[in-house]
């Protein structure tokens, strides 16, 4: 099975890459295809010939979709729409994985946590509003076109070579620069009071591989450990891990705009229906966290 990967140079898309069963949204000189040139998009589908898609590509980071909610409506449902045209219009026969996000949850209540697939949406930032939107997109192409589609909402994935613009892998290198005697004993943190559902990166690449074997079509997944913790246990579980003493000092710039207090997710669709288990325990992807980050400091 050919796999063709959206956002391959990405986060997720890196280790999909890796495995070399793969190949990317690529224009003929190997740059990456902008989603919003559908003639560039529609050569690339034309030239591979995917047997399924894996669709990554998004402005994922929240905080710039505050900044931009143009940009992240535009790359994130207008490219989603690129895309499916130009799978239609080359014949596409496969399987079209969306990954959306847990985000979309936004505003749960106690009650309603853990998240299930059927929990009510009600956003709280831009770049969940653009997830929603193109789910929907989606969800229509899949009644409307008989296309063969399936939707992961992953909730917070974390490991080694994440951007630092997210907090595990931001506190992840500092701690280990403390642990390399490269900077002050000192972590800028927002609010450490939060809680998320963190799965290792690892586990959510194979979750993606799961459904595109098995999952239903027309399905929406959720993709999570289905444990709550807390940003602050992320913290002294590294500064432990590492064996440095830090002081945590609050940056208010750190705290996200209109953010969610809680968040924990149900994967038992996912399992029921794919067989998939999260393999990776939270102290191991921590500590490959550190450990990426301290080769890289080296």
């Amino acid at each position: 099975m050919k796999l063709l990967v959206t956002g391959h140079r990405g986060f997720v898309g890196s280790y999909l890459m890796a495995e070399g069963n793969a190949v990317g949204l690529s224009n003929d000189d190997g740059s990456s295809v902008n989603l919003l040139d559908p003639a560039a998009v529609s050569r690339c589908i034309e030239r591979e010939c995917p047997d399924a898609v894996l669709h990554l590509a998004a402005q994922s980071f929240v905080p710039d979709s505050f900044r931009d909610p143009r940009a992240t409506y535009e790359a994130n449902f207008v490219g989603t729409h690129h895309l499916l045209d130009a799978l239609k219009a080359n014949g596409f026969s496969g399987r079209f994985l969306f990954v959306s996000s847990a985000d979309v949850y936004g505003a749960l209540t106690e009650a309603e946590l853990p998240a299930r697939e059927a929990t009510v949406t009600r956003p709280l930032n831009p770049y969940a509003v653009s997830k929603i939107a193109a789910e929907t997109l989606c969800e229509y192409w899949q009644r409307a076109e008989g296309m063969d589609v399936v939707i992961a909402r992953p909730f917070n994935h974390i490991g080694p070579g994440q951007s630092t613009r997210f907090a595990i892998s931001d506190f992840a290198k500092t701690i280990a620069g403390i642990r390399l005697g490269l900077v002050d004993k000192v972590l800028d943190v927002g609010d450490l009071d939060v809680t998320r559902d963190f799965t290792d990166v690892r586990d959510v690449v194979a979750a993606y591989h799961y459904l595109l074997a098995s999952g239903r079509s027309g399905e929406t997944y959720n993709i999570c450990s289905g444990i709550e913790r807390h940003l602050g246990d992320a913290v002294r579980l590294m500064a432990e891990i590492a064996g440095v003493d830090i002081e945590l000092r609050t940056d208010l710039a750190r705290f996200r705009k209109a953010g969610q207090r809680r968040a924990c997710g149900d994967s038992t669709k996912l399992r029921a229906d794919t067989g998939w288990q999260p393999r990776l325990d939270w102290p191991t992807s921590l500590r490959d966290t550190l450990n990426y980050w301290e080769s890289n400091l080296k």
